[in-house]
Order: C-alpha cells, then structure tokens, then sequence
C-alpha cells in the first residue's frame, strides 16, 4: 500500500513538474508575440533573450506562414508552436497521471 501511494506521489509531481516546463516554454514563446507586437527593441538584452529561447522552441514551425508583414509572420508562426506546445503539455501530463 505505501509503495502504491508514494508511486503516485512521484507520478503526481512528475505530472506537476512536466505542467510546468510546458507552460514555462509557452510563456516564452507567447512573450516573444507580445514583444515583437509592441515593438520592443530587438537590441535590449531580454528581448534578444527571449527571442533566441522562443526561436529555439518553435518545433521548425518558425517558417510555416510567410506573409511579408513580420509581425503577423512571428505572431501566427510562434502562436501556432505554442498551441502544439500546450497541446503536447496537456497530453503528457494526462498519461502521466492516468499511469499512476
């Protein structure tokens, strides 16, 4: 009984930690939308930051629309990676919780 408990336990915060590296790589990719939105200069040490991690995590997706307008580019490309990735997060942590 106390194996089964701490296996779900583990499962659970297993769960918990896969929730929030998901949501952690949406957030970059959802702020790298919102910083390219409002112009912020690409410059300043956080946006090129953010911008290098949120380029890192687009699945390939980065290239998926070519419209000529920018913003609209990095919004529907960077905003497509990050559904998937929310996708991917959820799915995941479902299996993980069902399994325990």
């Amino acid at each position: 009984m106390a194996v089964r408990t701490s296996a779900r336990r583990g499962a659970g915060m297993l769960a918990r930690v896969l929730q929030i590296v998901g949501m952690v790589i949406v957030a970059f990719l959802v702020l790298h939308i919102v910083l390219t939105l409002l112009d912020a200069n690409p410059a300043n040490g956080l946006t090129a930051f953010v911008s290098d991690v949120a380029g890192r995590l687009t699945l390939g997706l980065d290239d998926l629309f070519l419209p000529d307008e920018r913003k609209l580019r990095i919004t529907l490309n960077y905003g497509v990676a990050a559904a998937i990735w929310w996708l991917i997060t959820a799915v995941v942590v479902r299996l993980v919780r069902r399994i325990s």
